[in-house]
């Protein structure tokens, strides 16, 4: 979760800024010619280098992409709270044609702001509630857990791998076993190790917790919460780790063996031109590897060529469909048995994930 605050102070901050602004003819808002207006609420600060930075690069990505028909703007560390409608209500009141939310917390404020304004889109990340101006969206970022546990398993030399997760939310209960899968698809001998932080961006508490996984004798080390607080920790003390969601390799060149970066602009692109276009029609979006919304980027330059070029060929042949993540014989913690060989969970299985898979140690938070 970001710091804290209050919605009157991100209310004067987004006044005071947008005030500055217009005294010096710039502002959040670009392409000052533009026809149409997207704005963007962001659940932590685009200089977190992790979930919202990746968005951030999306948006500019798709602006830059469609230029001339946009002009966007971005709302940073708004709360998953009663703020968040406020703050969601105000962007459709300043007539934005289409408002993105990047975070699973701010479902329930779109759904109802959404009712309120007809006339505009709204798009949720990760969610699932939809409507007539309502779309759900999100990305594979198991595939690139997977992936990067593929690097993973043929790097340890302990077997022993660790995760920070954020919240014991499907999404992230899927990544870790993805992960686990992955590095055990190349070294059956893998078990990983999680520690909860409760937090998606907590730089002090992913420390601490990366710090408490290399202490338990991890030493190739995953995330899923926001700053590279979990690679730098690493790379102090001569692990490895890997950038997630984006490229973290200025914060830890001897530690990140590669990153899981996302291209949200693969979404933002498409969807802001059917809105322009009037053709927009609600639907859920799930893109991943195959629509290069997903890839395993920035290796290191002393991973093994060999190392390498299996993530690469794995990364193929997610890409061609010739493998899927979550393809049985698949057993849970306890052993029993969850996917059946050559059998692959699907969509709606892969949503409502709540069990670790065999080789993740501890307990599953309720």
């Amino acid at each position: 979760m970001p710091k804290e605050y209050s919605f009157k102070t991100q209310l004067k901050k987004i006044v005071l800024t947008l005030s500055t602004a217009t005294l010096l003819g710039t502002s959040f808002i670009t392409a000052a010619n533009a026809t149409d207006k997207a704005a963007f609420v962001y659940i932590g600060p685009t200089s977190d280098h992790g979930w919202t930075y990746s968005h951030d690069q999306g948006r500019i990505k798709a602006e830059k992409a469609l230029a001339g028909k946009y002009k966007t703007s971005h709302i940073e560390n708004v709360p998953e709270t009663a703020d968040a409608e406020r703050v969601i209500r105000n962007l459709a009141q300043q007539g934005n044609k289409v408002i993105f939310g990047t975070s699973f917390g701010y479902m329930n404020q779109m759904e109802k702001v959404a009712k309120q304004f007809p006339n505009t889109v709204f798009m949720h990340a990760t969610g699932y509630k939809q409507g007539k101006n309502l779309g759900v969206y999100d990305v594979r970022t198991y595939e690139g857990a997977y992936m990067l546990g593929v690097v993973a398993g043929q790097q340890t030399k302990k077997n022993t791998l660790g995760v920070v997760g954020s919240f014991p939310i499907p999404e992230v209960v899927r990544n870790i076993n993805a992960y686990t899968l992955g590095a055990q698809s190349v070294n059956p001998k893998i078990k990983t190790k999680v520690i909860w932080v409760n937090s998606w961006f907590n730089p002090g508490k992913e420390r601490d917790a990366a710090l408490a996984l290399i202490a338990q004798n991890a030493d190739v080390l995953m995330q899923n919460t926001d700053s590279p607080a979990v690679v730098q920790a690493a790379e102090q003390k001569g692990v490895y780790a890997f950038g997630w969601d984006s490229d973290m390799s200025k914060f830890g060149a001897k530690a990140q063996l590669a990153a899981s970066v996302l291209h949200w602009e693969k979404i933002y692109t498409p969807v802001m031109q059917q809105v322009a276009n009037k053709t927009w029609k609600p639907s859920a979006i799930w893109y991943g590897v195959k629509q290069d919304a997903v890839k395993i980027e920035n290796f290191a330059p002393f991973v093994p060529a060999n190392v390498k070029q299996k993530a690469l060929n794995v990364q193929s042949a997610i890409q061609k469909g010739t493998l899927h993540p979550f393809t049985g014989p698949i057993y849970k913690q306890d052993g029993s048995l969850v996917v059946a060989k050559g059998k692959s969970m699907t969509d709606a299985e892969l949503g409502k994930m709540n069990f670790y898979v065999k080789g993740v140690e501890g307990a599953l938070p309720k």
